[in-house]
């Protein structure tokens, strides 16, 4: 009888057991596919204006940035998170590097947004056991602030209020010599 009783029980323990093994290959399953997935970025890609991108254009840091951000967009979080460790060296590489025809506090601040996010989505994809969400989560606010360093930088070259008038007062005058100049005629 004890062995009866005895085998019950292994069998029990056994059958426990293969439950859980099958309800963790089924969560493993569901972090292989969160992994496969490829990001969605809602959040347009802003375009530098023509001034801010002929220095951007000289800056190799930012270039290498740019690309990694642009790499992003086609991405698996898988991609993203074997990838994580040099996103985060080239974002503190952009960051340690602004030319001085750029600095200002807004794009020093943006900098620092943009490294803190690479470091954090380096710090996520290192883990034990990563996150696929944390990961998505953080590429994304990833590109949304690089877009903002590129306001930023927009910001930079734009006229003031005072240039705006001082420039309709120009075309103003410009356009009064023309009609003289037609009168005259």
């Amino acid at each position: 009888m004890n062995k009866f009783i005895f085998l019950i029980a292994v069998f029990i323990l056994i059958s426990c057991k293969t439950d859980k093994d099958a309800d963790n290959m089924a969560e493993n399953k569901i972090d292989t596919t969160a992994f496969q997935k490829q990001l969605d970025f809602e959040n347009p890609d802003y375009i530098l204006e023509p001034e801010a991108r002929e220095y951007a254009l000289k800056w190799i840091e930012y270039i290498t940035a740019q690309n990694e951000i642009k790499n992003l967009e086609n991405a698996t979080v898988n991609e993203i998170k074997n990838n994580a460790g040099s996103i985060a060296q080239i974002m503190e590489s952009l960051k340690n590097s602004v030319p001085d025809s750029l600095k200002s506090t807004a794009v020093e601040a943006r900098l620092n947004v943009v490294n803190t996010k690479a470091q954090l989505l380096k710090q996520y994809s290192g883990r034990q056991d990563p996150d696929a969400e944390d990961i998505a989560k953080t590429s994304q606010e990833l590109h949304l602030e690089f877009n903002n360093l590129k306001l930023q930088m927009n910001e930079i070259f734009l006229k003031s209020l005072e240039d705006f008038e001082e420039e309709l007062e120009q075309f103003e005058e410009l356009e009064n010599e023309q009609k003289q100049d037609s009168i005259s005629d």
